[in-house]
């Protein structure tokens, strides 16, 4: 059986226990894994636009076939390889339904110029055209960072689309914005993200039309004067540029509800910022503003002002009170400037503050030190003196995978993996980290720390926790050198250095847990390491099927050097809850070994003498281990302490699938714990729709597994992370576990499409398929219990 994902005829992964288990997916009997189907293409064109709808003309005699792409309005053509090909062939087909296309995807990874020559034709060849997506992206690197596309320029014909209103450029090579864009007068879409942008055009104020412009992740260091006479644009976002003013007409932007300048260099803000009087939306994170205007406060719609991670030292009253306002990060109420020192004092150099954008992976540190701010939000501090001579430092913030996740079997994983460059290279004097880190659930005797590779092997730092607002915490160290590092969640631990004279160790989250260490059970010092898990009094019961069943806490030892003592040490471990020494009948007490790597437990009970007292058990052992002190009526309780002992570590989850509401080929993939299925769905509802998550499985930390679709809906196979249609995961506990796919189908569905194209393209009529309109991501149309949907929105905005 499927679980999951049938509910309002979206297409969902199939989520079988067993499949989650063996880490695959199987799809049901009837389900095939199918890429979308590829026919037989044409010969690569890089010639002009006579002779690539010559040679099309010529495939199309011999009979070669076109996938049948061509659907109601929309003609979806990125996730196909040879899309210009495609298209180019049913322009020399002469197609009718070319006439009605209002919706064009195409990839930017196509050859240059064969992409330039099929955009040439659009006006003629599909003369309704009302959105044009020329994205990039869809090719991913070794690491799974997109590529960006080729498309360099746009033909000057192009301006001939009369009733364009949406042009998505994202993820390409744009170096300047073409031409024919500002002539593009019904244009109300512009997405220019992720290109080389470095200014815009004065001419892009001629855009009578235009309600929303994105120009995120490019090199912009001015903006045009003219972006103020855009009376109609409502949404701006120029984040993770290189801004460092803006222009005083930006405040002539008198419908702007939302403007987003988070990640830039912005020293200052123009006093005109005051009077757009329609913004409800202002961003202005990760800048270097040391001071704001005081008329923001009074800006009637506003109902978010984020200021966090800048240089404010002081911010007016209006605003620090204000409950819309965001400050976080921000050196309020530092000291002021120093004044000047009389003549002949020795001028003592201010320490450098750098604060880097997303398109910096790299900054210098020379012996007067520095403070830096990464773009992830990672603060590093290098003292005066921490280098002799200069140095280059790389960073790179890499996605969590279990090869780079070195995780306990009760830890969990609460940040994303730092890498500093260059590795292993000593500083004079030890550099300070912050790291941000996700707020751990179970507090109770569990800590935070910092982990590093170290000559080959990862240790736990010396951790120290900062926090800024509830959800804002940093955990802080010293590094003596850079390698990896992350933040986990761990049971307490307590160490201590075992001299020949011996010594007591305590646990600091279990008083009663001891260890003696007596004279002579060592000859040279060493190092030996205590942690204590606590086991919940309900679990053990549940498990066995017997009310008086308990447990101690679980008890790790581990020691540096020599395998075993000289001497037995003698442990201390409390008694089960609601057992006492006086009346407990000892054929129900059981003392359990584990010996890593084995998953098994072993009863060492006969194998002991145990000590009771009223409330302890202690006995002697002369190697450290795991230990575990139960009290059942069961006998062989070795595989059931197994059971029990993997339940404590087992996370219930769910997955969703959701479509994102202003482009429904998107899907957002989302593995969480269940508790917070509920919450993430409400904050989700706006951007997204879609089905009930799947059926609750249950997931160790840092577990890989498969998510796919039914019924011939695979995965963009173009992906790293994707195996024969299917998308991996690891499940952290803490972390977001999502990812956004664009699902492809095989020809079999296709055909079904096509069959069925009479009741698509029409607006107000229910579709046969579960995806709205979307030949690229459409349910097996066979299925009889796949439920009719209306035309979802095919924009962006």
């Amino acid at each position: 059986m499927v679980h999951g994902y049938r509910k309002r005829g979206l297409p969902g992964p199939c989520l079988s226990r067993p499949a989650w288990r063996a880490g695959t997916c199987l799809a049901p009997e009837d389900s095939r894994w199918a890429m979308a189907a590829v026919a037989e293409g044409l010969e690569p064109e890089t010639a002009a636009v006579e002779d690539a709808a010559r040679d099309a003309t010529d495939a199309a005699d011999a009979g070669l076939g076109v996938p049948p792409l061509l659907v109601g309005n929309r003609l979806s053509l990125d996730l196909y390889p040879r899309g210009c090909h495609r298209l180019l062939h049913l322009c020399a087909q002469q197609v009718r339904q070319l006439l009605e296309v209002e919706f064009l995807r195409l990839s930017g990874h196509e050859d240059p110029q064969l992409l330039q020559a099929t955009l040439a034709r659009l006006p003629w060849s599909l003369p309704r055209l009302r959105s044009l997506v020329l994205k990039g992206g869809q090719h991913r690197d070794a690491l799974g960072a997109c590529l960006r596309g080729s498309l360099a320029t746009l033909p000057a014909s192009l301006s001939g689309l009369a009733h364009l209103a949406h042009l998505d450029l994202s993820f390409n090579s744009l170096e300047t914005l073409p031409a024919c864009v500002p002539q593009l007068c019904g244009l109300g879409a512009l997405l220019l993200s992720h290109n080389c942008l470095s200014e815009l055009p004065e001419a892009l104020g001629a855009l009578p039309a235009l309600t929303f412009l994105a120009a995120t992740h490019n090199r912009l260091q001015t903006l045009p004067t003219a972006l103020g006479s855009l009376s109609t644009l409502q949404r701006l976002d120029l984040s993770e540029n290189l801004l460092d003013a803006l222009p005083p007409e930006i405040g002539g932007l008198s419908s702007l509800a939302e403007l987003n300048l988070a990640s830039n260099r912005l020293q200052g803000l123009p006093a005109s910022l005051a009077g757009l009087r329609s913004l409800r939306l202002l961003v202005l994170h990760s800048n270097l503003l040391a001071s704001v205007p005081a008329g923001l406060a009074r800006l009637p719609l506003l109902t978010r002002l984020d200021l966090r991670d800048n240089q404010l030292q002081d911010v007016p009253p209006e605003l620090l009170d204000a409950p819309f306002v965001r400050l976080q990060g921000n050196p309020l109420g530092g000291p002021s400037p120093a004044p000047h020192s009389p003549p002949g004092t020795p001028v003592v150099p201010e320490m450098p503050r750098l604060l880097l954008t997303s398109d910096l992976d790299s900054f210098a540190v020379t012996p007067l030190g520095c403070s830096v701010t990464l773009a992830c939000g990672v603060r590093l501090q290098f003292p005066v003196g921490a280098t002799a001579t200069p140095v280059t430092v790389r960073y790179r913030l890499w996605l969590p995978e279990p090869r780079l996740v070195p995780l306990g079997p009760h830890d969990s994983l609460l940040s994303g993996v730092l890498e500093l460059q260059p590795h292993g290279v000593a500083f004079q004097k030890e550099v300070g980290l912050w790291l941000l880190f996700v707020p751990p659930r179970a507090r109770r005797c569990r800590e935070v720390v910092v982990r590093t590779l170290s000559d080959n092997s990862w240790s736990d730092l010396e951790t120290h926790l900062e926090e800024e607002a509830p959800k804002r915490l940093w955990a802080r160290c010293q590094v003596p050198h850079f390698s990896w590092f992350l933040v986990v969640s761990r049971p307490v631990s307590d160490a201590c250095l075992v001299p020949p004279e011996g010594t007591l160790l305590c646990s600091s989250g279990h008083p009663g847990v001891k260890v003696t260490f007596p004279p002579g059970a060592t000859e040279e010092p060493r190092h030996v390491r205590m942690q204590v898990v606590h086991v919940g009094s309900r679990e053990l019961p549940a498990l066995l099927g017997e009310p008086e069943a308990a447990a101690s806490p679980l008890l790790y030892l581990s020691q540096g050097g020599a395998p075993s003592f000289l001497r037995p040490v003698t442990v201390q471990l409390p008694l089960p809850p609601g057992v006492t020494g006086l009346s407990l009948d000892r054929s129900h007490l059981h003392l359990l070994y584990r010996a890593p790597p084995a998953a098994t437990w072993d009863d060492i009970t006969a194998q002991v003498a145990l000590e009771l007292t009223h409330l302890y058990a202690r006995f002697q052992v002369t190697r450290f281990s795991w230990y575990w002190l139960w009290y059942t009526t069961k006998t062989c309780v070795g595989g059931l302490a197994r059971k029990a002992w993997e339940r404590l570590r087992l996370h219930r989850v769910n997955l969703i699938a959701l479509q994102r509401r202003r482009d429904p080929e998107q899907v957002l993939l989302q593995c969480l714990p269940r508790n917070k299925v509920d919450s993430t769905l409400r904050r989700l509802l706006e951007r997204y729709r879609g089905p009930e998550p799947s059926d609750t499985v249950e997931m160790f930390e840092g577990e890989k597994f498969f998510a796919a679709f039914e019924r011939g809906i695979d995965v963009d196979a173009d992906r790293p992370d994707c195996v024969e249609g299917r998308v991996c995961f690891v499940f952290y506990s803490h972390l977001k576990n999502l990812k956004e796919v664009c699902p492809s189908t095989g020809e079999r569905c296709q055909r079904r499409c096509l069959r069925r194209r009479g009741l698509l393209g029409r607006r107000g009529v229910q579709t046969p398929c579960g995806w709205p309109l979307c030949p690229s991501s459409c349910r097996d149309c066979g299925d009889p219990r796949a439920q009719g949907r209306g035309l979802a929105s095919p924009w962006h905005l």
